[in-house]
């Protein structure tokens, strides 16, 4: 059973370096598998995130070009589901971002499954995943269209996350929301009141009447398959009565004030976007079968805690979060979508006489990427800071097992 331990310093593994993910799946994955059954998703992120950055995956060798020292680097797996490859990604994905910016206020929402869907998310996650997308994003459609508010089109950008501080199961989604919208003939634009978007009560209740109609008429198409804990839902009667319950219980949506300016909302989404469930740097030890990590507790004044969990528990955990193979995270909808957003924008920028969007300029490297967000150089060398250091051979996969060393050495 899960407690709370009191804080302790340092994040250690048995052997005494600073623990990752990686580190806990090493030690505990295999018997995880053997004892579990997962989902192929959930079994290939294990794998990747156990070999990532190891010999397995293959590397290459530089040398530095003032020194000689030796340097030997093994690839990513690249897995979006580890907390070591998410980086480069999320840099690349905002300054793609950056582009579609416009110069008003945007507004957070988000959109909250109650828990008594988590049983029905774990053996149905796509399905459910996508339900609460499209009732998020027709929500916020409809009462954008409402003449009653803004008579127009919205901008929206989702993003799904499932887990809470504790690794328990938390469905949601965040939006970020333009506050404003295109009129429907694109002869205008009609900006929302300054601290007021839509009301969240009447947000809340189409939202879940969207979600559960979806889910309706899924089961009624035999989308789904009822097994285990959820067989009684077999029977129409019983799914029928179980709609009823979830239709007398208040969804919750929440609606932030508007962000102080598009700068910040870019901030907020470099947080969020690629996010996975936890972050090496949350983690404070794994010994004795036993992972302990950070969590703060909103319930209790946002206090940090330290949760103690047996490492089946935290994998078990852990593994909630795995999104189905090829399933999007983020999605764009309304001034956004991917099909008509350059057209729609550049129309806004017009009604707003602002200039173009600037060119998309080429991705940058992973080296600038990492110099300007960490200010590391990682082609310098780190012995003698001065030469750079400059490959001078591949590093073949090596077989799985064959671990040693786990992370890149540098030697003199």
């Amino acid at each position: 059973m899960a407690a709370v331990a009191p804080p302790c310093a340092g994040a250690t593994t048995e052997r005494g370096s600073r623990v990752e993910l990686a580190d806990i799946v090493r030690a505990h994955g295999a018997a995880y598998r053997r004892t579990h059954a997962l989902a192929r998703a959930q079994s290939r992120a294990l794998r990747a995130i156990e070999v990532c950055r190891t010999a397995v995956l293959g590397g290459h060798r530089a040398v530095c070009t003032t020194c000689g020292a030796e340097r030997l680097t093994y690839n990513s797996c690249r897995n979006r589901h580890c907390p070591k490859c998410q980086r480069v990604a999320t840099e690349r994905w905002l300054a793609a971002r950056r582009r579609d910016l416009l110069p008003i206020p945007y507004f957070h929402v988000v959109f909250t499954l109650p828990h008594a869907l988590n049983p029905l998310a774990q053996s149905h996650p796509r399905l459910l995943y996508r339900l609460l997308f499209q009732a998020a994003a027709t929500t916020l459609a409809r009462f954008g269209r409402d003449p009653h508010y803004l008579g127009g089109a919205l901008g929206v950008t989702a993003i799904l996350h499932t887990w809470g501080q504790n690794l328990s199961q938390h469905l949601h989604v965040h939006c970020i929301v333009t506050g404003g919208a295109l009129a429907a003939d694109g002869s205008r634009w009609v900006a929302a009141r300054p601290s007021f978007l839509f009301p969240v009560r009447a947000l809340a209740t189409l939202f879940r009447g969207l979600f559960l109609a979806g889910l309706q008429r899924a089961v009624a198409r035999g989308d789904t398959h009822f097994t285990g804990g959820l067989a009684a839902l077999a029977e129409p009667d019983a799914f029928a009565a179980w709609l009823a319950a979830l239709r007398t219980h208040s969804w919750v949506v929440y609606c932030k004030p508007p962000f102080a300016g598009p700068e910040h909302v870019l901030a907020y989404l470099g947080r969020y976007t690629h996010r996975v469930a936890i972050s090496n740097d949350r983690l404070v030890a794994c010994a004795q079968g036993r992972v302990r990590f950070r969590w703060r507790d909103y319930a209790d004044g946002d206090q940090v805690k330290v949760l103690d969990l047996d490492a089946d528990e935290f994998l078990r955990r852990f593994l909630l979060h795995v999104v189905p193979d090829g399933f999007v995270r983020i999605r764009h909808f309304g001034l956004l979508a991917n099909r008509t957003r350059a057209a729609k924008l550049a129309r806004v920028r017009t009604l707003l006489a602002q200039p173009p969007a600037p060119p998309a300029a080429p991705p940058e490297s992973v080296r600038l990427v990492m110099l300007r967000v960490s200010g590391i150089d990682i082609d310098r060398c780190p012995v003698c800071r001065l030469g750079l250091l400059r490959r001078v051979g591949l590093l073949p996969p090596a077989r799985p097992g064959a671990h040693a060393p786990p992370r890149p050495a540098t030697s003199p």
